[in-house]
C-alpha cells in the first residue's frame, strides 16, 4: 500500500515536472509574442554605414536561427520588418568585431558590444549605438542567447561606400 502510494507521488512529481518544461518550450510557439513594428525617424536614417542579411549558421540546428535584414547607421542598428529568429530565452544584439562569424566560439573570444536585449522574435526593431563605436571595426551583428551562451544568427555587413 505505502509502496504504490509512493509510486504514485513520484510519478506525479516527475510528471509535473516534465509538463512544465514542455510547457516552457512550447508557450512560444503557442503564443508569440507581438511582432515589433520600430520606425526610425528622418535623423536616425542618415548616415548609412553598412547592411547585411540574417542566415542560419548551423543548418543542423532546428532550434538555433534567423532570418531577414539589418542595416547599420550612424547611430542605430536597425532589425527590418522581415527579421525573424526562434524564440528564446535572454537574446541579444550584438556588434561583433569578427566577420563570417559562424560558431559561438566566435563570439565568446572577442570584445563585441551589446546593443542591448531583443524586443521581439519578429519585425522591425532598432538599437542605439553607444557614442566612441568605430563602426568599421564590427563587420558582424549577431543575435545572441546570453543564458546558454549559444550563437543564434549571425548577419555578415557589407560597408556601403
Amino acid at each position: 500500500m505505502w509502496r504504490a502510494i509512493a509510486i504514485f507521488l513520484i510519478g506525479g512529481v516527475f510528471g509535473t515536472a516534465f509538463g512544465f518544461a514542455a510547457a516552457i518550450f512550447v508557450y512560444p510557439f503557442l503564443f508569440p509574442p507581438p511582432e515589433a513594428m520600430e520606425t526610425l525617424t528622418a535623423e536616425e536614417r542618415t548616415g548609412l554605414v553598412a547592411s547585411g542579411r540574417f542566415i542560419h549558421a548551423n543548418p543542423s540546428d532546428p532550434i538555433h536561427h534567423g532570418k531577414g535584414n539589418v542595416t547599420v547607421y550612424a547611430r542605430v542598428v536597425h532589425l527590418d520588418s522581415d527579421f525573424a529568429v526562434g524564440p528564446g530565452p535572454a537574446f541579444h544584439v550584438y556588434l561583433v568585431p569578427k566577420d563570417q562569424v559562424r560558431q559561438s566560439s566566435d563570439v565568446r573570444d572577442t570584445m563585441f558590444v551589446d546593443l542591448g536585449r531583443l524586443r521581439a522574435f519578429k519585425g522591425s526593431q532598432k538599437y542605439t549605438i553607444p557614442a566612441g563605436v568605430d563602426l568599421k571595426a564590427y563587420p558582424s551583428v549577431v543575435i545572441w542567447c546570453a543564458q546558454f551562451g549559444v550563437l543564434i544568427s549571425p548577419a555578415d555587413l557589407k560597408l556601403e561606400k
